[in-house]
């Protein structure tokens, strides 16, 4: 399995690694800091360079049978066994951090306020995204209330540590599992989880910055019913100085 090295280290933007294989469309290297696409945060992008040689990296995912993480590259692929360097697009990589680590905040302001769990959420490129909570209500007036509350937060620019938990621990703090569903396969553990000190803790694969400041100004930019006790609201983040 390919080592994923995101998962300790969100920051590192370039690796070397081993080919491993070569599938449909796609590259399995030994070690990654691509991040495959799933947990509502997109695959990243970048270029695997062999020699005088680059490889565009449009996409990465995970095969769903094998687990793999495939690097999706364009028409031709380095050989197996050969040496390359991974290396990231940073700039897209780092507004899905500053994005996904907003989303746990906005997270954890709703629970800590509604106690309502997260059914749902997505996040696009550019910094843009959304999050369906078990609410039974919505409004323009309280989008303004939490985008707020969440700015306060952010500002305080409170620490975000990546913990690994043996399972049981993880299992045994029901506050872990925000989603409305427990996602983590049975065969995972030690669990990943992100802890926005003071704000959020749950289980979570995704990459993250390494304090809230680092988000920015975070604008509510549409509350919507999506049908009884699903409600959403959509964020874009302010571009970062």
């Amino acid at each position: 399995m390919t080592e994923e090295l995101f998962s300790t280290d969100a920051y590192l933007s370039t690796c070397e690694a081993t080919v491993l294989a070569l599938r449909d469309g796609g590259v399995v290297l030994d070690r990654t800091v691509f991040y495959a696409r799933g947990g509502g945060q997109p695959g990243d992008s970048g270029v695997l360079r062999w020699g005088d040689r680059s490889f565009t990296v449009a996409d990465t995912i995970k095969d769903r049978e094998t687990g793999e993480v495939v690097h999706l590259v364009d028409d031709t692929s380095p050989p197996v066994g050969e040496t390359v360097t991974c290396e990231l697009e940073w700039s897209r990589r780092y507004t899905h951090m500053r994005t996904h680590t907003a989303l746990h905040a906005l997270s954890g302001v709703i629970f800590t306020d509604h106690g309502a769990r997260v059914s749902g959420g997505n996040m696009e490129s550019g910094g843009i995204a959304r999050m369906d909570f078990e609410l039974e209500a919505m409004s323009v007036e309280l989008g303004r209330e939490v985008e707020a509350k969440l700015n306060r937060v952010l500002a305080e620019d409170r620490p975000v540590h990546v913990l690994l938990l043996p399972r049981a621990e993880a299992l045994a703090d029901p506050g872990l599992i925000r989603t409305k569903i427990n996602l983590v396969p049975p065969s995972v553990d030690p669990i990943r989880v992100i802890d926005i000190e003071g704000i959020d803790k749950q289980a979570d694969g995704g990459t993250h910055v390494r304090s809230t400041g680092e988000v920015g100004t975070v604008r509510v930019v549409k509350t919507e019913s999506k049908g009884k006790a699903n409600k959403r609201m959509r964020i874009q983040l302010e571009p970062s100085s």
